[in-house]
């Protein structure tokens, strides 16, 4: 987990690693709240279009299944398409078994959607400890999905294309300048003193003779 203060607001942005994305998603009571998490974490959908989702938004095509997201579902504007894992495939399926193509799959408000989360959060942490989770928020897992492509490689304009970002300035200063916990890790590896043994050498105080019995003193 990564976290970094906003800049005016209280709080703090969250970057999980995808592992503890993982954990989260494996948090869900229900079919329905899994879906919720997989749609902000795994799709990068905002909580207001998560539930105005319905079984006719999914898709498949040559490149794949994707989930058609209107920024307004009312007006039908700021259209796009981003790709979807085959899990929500499966569950949109299931839940709409019994349900009209255009009816949402899941009939909450947004406000359920963020206690979802903060309930998965504090489940979480209580089995880690880690009491970053505290700053959990719905967006975090769109930032966390956002983020996760550019380092994947996915070019910085398809990923915009996908989240729904037009403004490049605004796209590139908050997720073409951060790195998920994974890019620190990896980046830590580079530094050989963090990451390996030095064989248990000694410490040695100013003013002391070395383990090797050389009889220099610090001057």
């Amino acid at each position: 987990m990564r976290l970094k203060d906003y800049d005016n607001d209280d709080g703090k942005r969250v970057w999980l690693s995808d592992d503890e994305l993982t954990r989260l998603i494996e948090q869900a009571e229900t079919p329905h709240q899994r879906l919720a998490f997989l749609l902000a974490g795994r799709v990068g959908l905002r909580r207001s279009e998560i539930i105005e989702v319905c079984p006719q938004d999914l898709v498949d095509g040559p490149t794949g299944n994707h989930i058609r997201v209107w920024e307004s579902y009312a007006k039908r504007d700021k259209y796009r398409e981003p790709p979807v894992p085959k899990e929500v495939v499966t569950i949109a399926e299931t839940l709409a078994y019994q349900q009209d193509d255009d009816e949402p799959l899941l009939d909450v408000a947004g406000s359920t959607i963020y206690r979802w989360v903060r309930r998965a959060a504090d489940a979480l942490e209580d089995e880690t400890g880690d009491e970053g989770l505290e700053y959990l928020d719905v967006h975090d897992l769109r930032r966390t999905w956002g983020t996760y492509l550019l380092e994947q490689g996915v070019i910085p304009s398809v990923v915009m294309d996908w989240g729904g970002w037009e403004d490049w300035e605004t796209f590139r200063q908050h997720y073409l300048g951060e790195f998920s916990p994974e890019a620190i890790r990896r980046e830590r590896g580079k530094v050989e003193f963090l990451e390996h043994d030095d064989g248990g050498s000694d410490v040695v105080h100013p003013g002391t003779i070395p383990a090797n019995g050389s009889e220099r003193t610090a001057d």
